[in-house]
């Protein structure tokens, strides 16, 4: 795909493998396993979601967001990754930032992040710039995403509905 950094960017991509690298040159490792899930999108109004997680995470035996035990936020937040805000590309360097306006790891939100980027076909690859502490190393992360379809594409086939007017009413109740 030809075109800018920026325009090759705009969509969503699907994780395919999340591994840290210690600087210290000890094995790599996965923090989110083999399989990690996860989706990136980008904006065409410059806006960008990160969401990465460990498949088959545990449900709080709660049912309750905001009533689960230590356990489960523990286990919540060491299984998720996820941030929001704006991203920045300058063209000429070919460099790429996220903001975080938001983020599940409080220590990131405020922060501007830039990301080693490149692009072969529909595959996105993304760094960390410099190294971060994960997982009590000092690591570069490297991030493979494949490009998604766009809805509405012939791999995903919706079902059209008809217009309100040819529509079947609902009955309504008579309490109404």
């Amino acid at each position: 795909m030809a075109g800018s950094l920026r325009d090759q960017l705009i969509g969503a991509w699907k994780l395919v493998s999340y591994q840290e690298i210690p600087v210290d040159g000890s094995e790599p490792f996965e923090p989110l396993g083999p399989e990690p899930q996860g989706i990136i999108m980008y904006t065409p109004d410059g806006y960008m979601s990160a969401q990465l997680s460990k498949p088959d995470r545990a449900s709080f035996a709660s049912g309750d967001w905001f009533a689960g035990t230590p356990e489960d936020y523990q286990a919540e937040a060491s299984s998720y990754i996820a941030y929001s805000g704006p991203f920045h590309v300058d063209e000429e360097h070919r460099t790429l930032t996220h903001s975080m306006l938001v983020s599940l790891f409080p220590n990131w939100t405020g922060q501007t992040q830039p990301r080693r980027v490149s692009i072969e076909g529909d595959t996105l690859h993304l760094g960390t710039e410099s190294p971060i502490q994960s997982a009590g190393k000092t690591v570069n992360s490297v991030l493979v995403w494949r490009r998604r379809a766009k809805l509405g594409h012939p791999s995903f086939p919706r079902r059209r509905l008809p217009p309100p007017s040819e529509q079947p009413r609902q009955k309504r109740s008579p309490h109404e």
